[in-house]
């Protein structure tokens, strides 16, 4: 079965503008799979490479323009997979775009460690760039009916929304467990040569546990038993890994606003359910209610970069507990959202309707769910 993609014509509206198209990702969220669907749109004089070759790596590595001249000879669509395993990739792309403006240069990464480093300054001007994240929501609408949709949110919220483990149910944990295992830790531990695998496996595990919750830099430097900074290092880390994301709190109008904590959620719940090795119905967790939560705000991040969607995202919550899930900020405006799986109504804070009259705030439950993401 193939999930066509929701980046897919906005990836193809973008090549042969004389820049080149990077197109980031974790491993296994189908990068390979949709630049080769694009290819098939240009059965001539393209080709695709993987770099996680090395003879690929060799002869693109720290090249003149005449010894790239020749390696790309008769092609106009190039496909560089994994690009970030190729040193000084930036330069070579730069010398590419200059020097041979019909050759269109299609870059993936399945880490922003190197490759945005090393794209940033030779690559200014001259590129265009995709995040493809995991299946999302919108993306399986396409293939399902409405009722067997209905009947697969939960099978989601639990075993997330890899490729691998929607197309094959009957290997999901399997999967979802070689996932975490090879390929979640495979690019983070070899970034700046981090050699504790099971510090790294601690933290993941606490993040994971404390999901829709605020989270303190200290007190997961004490669980864990590495200093703040380490902490702070290593969740950046896992961000250019597209493994969490941040939510920093919204404060602009009171002065009991807070201003320092910040949430932290999994872009994929398959993931985080593996690394807590807890793949129990719904009916049988404590964590429902941050299972939600997170399902809701990861697909609703999905969903807008997809659409090419640009708002500010963050939680808003006051020291009294009042508080609201997520809100957007997009030109000015204020949406706020708040998730409860089965709830038909919750309390509207009205401090923050006040502080922001413009504002508005909607529940997002079970029944109404994909008003929010489609």
């Amino acid at each position: 079965m193939q999930i066509k993609r929701v980046i897919h014509d906005a990836v193809k509206k973008s090549l042969f503008k004389g820049k080149v198209v990077i197109i980031y990702g974790a491993r296994q969220v189908g990068k390979t799979t949709l630049v080769k669907e694009i290819l098939k749109d240009y059965p001539k004089n393209s080709e695709y490479f993987n770099c996680d070759e090395i003879d690929i790596r060799q002869a693109i590595t720290d090249k003149t323009s005449t010894e790239l001249k020749v390696f790309f000879a008769g092609k106009k669509l190039v496909i560089l997979d994994e690009a970030q395993r190729v040193k000084n990739i930036g330069l070579t792309l730069k010398i590419i775009v200059d020097n041979f403006p019909d050759i269109q240069i299609i870059a993936t990464g399945s880490s922003s460690f190197d490759l945005s480093n090393e794209i940033s300054e030779p690559l200014t001007g001259r590129k265009f760039e995709f995040y493809l994240q995991p299946f999302s929501l919108q993306e399986l609408k396409s293939i399902y009916s409405e009722l067997e949709f209905k009947r697969l949110l939960e099978r989601r919220i639990i075993y997330g929304m890899y490729p691998d483990v929607v197309l094959k149910e009957e290997d999901a944990e399997i999967n979802l467990k070689t996932l975490v295992l090879s390929y979640t830790y495979k690019d983070i531990l070899q970034y700046q040569n981090i050699k504790s695998p099971e510090v790294l496996e601690k933290l993941l595990q606490a993040l994971a546990l404390q999901v829709g919750n605020e989270v303190s830099y200290n007190e997961l430097a004490v669980l864990v038993g590495i200093d703040k900074n380490t902490v702070s290092n290593y969740i950046q880390i896992l961000e250019k890994a597209f493994i969490i994301f941040r939510l920093s709190p919204f404060s602009r109008n009171l002065r009991n606003e807070l201003k320092k904590l910040r949430k932290i959620y999994f872009y994929d719940l398959g993931l985080r359910n593996a690394i807590i090795n807890n793949f129990n119905p719904l009916s049988l967790r404590q964590d429902v209610g941050a299972l939600w939560e997170n399902f809701m705000i990861s697909e609703r991040v999905k969903r807008n970069n997809n659409l090419g969607i640009f708002a500010n995202i963050f939680f808003w919550r006051v020291t009294s507990g009042k508080e609201i899930d997520y809100i957007e900020d997009s030109g000015g405006v204020l949406s706020g959202y708040e998730f409860k799986w089965q709830k038909d109504s919750f309390s509207v804070p009205k401090e923050f309707l006040s502080a922001y009259p413009k504002s508005s705030i909607k529940l997002i439950n079970n029944k109404n769910y994909l008003d929010f993401l489609l």
